[in-house]
């Protein structure tokens, strides 16, 4: 097992004991059993439309839809469980090697593709984050830091996606400061920065396609962990489900823990703590876990061939 996942892991389970030593496990159980069971079906299910719409994407963004739709799901549905099993992401690299291979495009472009979907996602959740904080209550000292720095991240973004002359200047910070280890993957990832800005700004239609269906994505993201919540027959206004959701999501993508586990659930239990108690909030990091686990289970048939990509990509 990689030295930096094993360390991951042992903080996920570190902060999940921290985390239950803390709540009323029995109050845990009771929330969990007396959740609406049909709601429950219903916010599991809300993986299938979620992965659907999220392959259409990706046979979009290949070059004239040479991806087909079933293949897509496939390597969505891959990439999830490399992810689980693998560090650094590499069940999107693998991904984009399947791309190339399957769909007869640049190793290059492959890669371009799989860091604008990446990119696609993560500006979409700062943007869903930022309408949310704007619509919040509760405007204290903690939200305008909050809301200072998701919208930060989101200008950032965008100019790394909208400028090339900005993303070559920022990218080329990054590899001068950089380790070692580092240096060689930055250096790829310029290259297939440059050749993904010029790829989608070439058309400016198919951009907007893409750049609204990831915004959508992500509202059905958020949806799913209201149902959750309704699930566990708590209250929380859907717009501040959008405000808190996101930060919760955001603590869970800091490369601290083994698939967000632990940072994840501590963020929920802190951001919704006005709304229900710190069990109805474990119960939540618990199903918001499973928004992950559910697409990787599925994808297991999956594994073997994407590991063999994964260490013809390491090799």
């Amino acid at each position: 097992m990689n030295f930096k996942r094993f360390v991951s892991i042992l903080i996920s389970v570190a902060l999940l004991f921290y985390i239950y030593t803390q709540i009323d496990l029995v109050n845990l159980l009771e929330v969990l059993q007396n959740c609406d069971r049909l709601m429950l079906m219903v916010s599991l299910f809300m993986v299938v439309p979620i992965t659907l719409v999220t392959s259409w994407r990706l046979q979009q963004l290949v070059p004239h839809h040479s991806l087909g739709f079933l293949e897509a799901n496939r390597l969505i549905l891959g990439a999830s469980v490399l992810n689980m099993v693998l560090p650094s992401k590499m069940g999107d690299i693998a991904k984009s090697y399947f791309m190339a291979e399957r769909s007869k495009i640049s190793g290059s472009l492959a890669l371009a593709i799989s860091i604008f979907e990446k990119t696609c996602d993560l500006l979409s959740l700062l943007l869903w984050c930022i309408f949310g904080l704007l619509l919040y209550p509760a405007k204290d000292s903690l939200f305008w830091t909050m809301t200072t720095g998701v919208a930060l991240g989101l200008g950032i973004g965008l100019l790394m996606l909208g400028s090339q002359s900005f993303a070559d200047w920022s990218l080329a910070i990054a590899i001068r400061f950089a380790p070692q280890k580092l240096k060689t993957k930055l250096a790829k990832m310029q290259t297939g920065w440059r050749e993904m800005h010029d790829y989608f700004w070439s058309d400016k239609q198919q951009l907007l396609i893409i750049t609204s269906t990831s915004v959508f994505i992500w509202f059905l993201h958020l949806l799913q962990i209201w149902l959750f919540i309704l699930a566990l027959k708590a209250i929380a206004p859907f717009v501040i489900s959008l405000a808190l959701s996101p930060l919760s999501i955001l603590a869970g993508l800091l490369p601290l823990t083994f698939a967000g586990i632990g940072t994840r659930d501590a963020a929920i239990i802190y951001f919704y703590q006005d709304y229900f108690n710190e069990a109805t909030g474990a119960g939540l990091g618990l199903l918001c876990t499973s928004r992950y686990f559910i697409p990787a289970l599925i994808g297991l048939p999956f594994l073997g061939q994407m590991l063999g990509a994964a260490k013809k990509i390491e090799g």
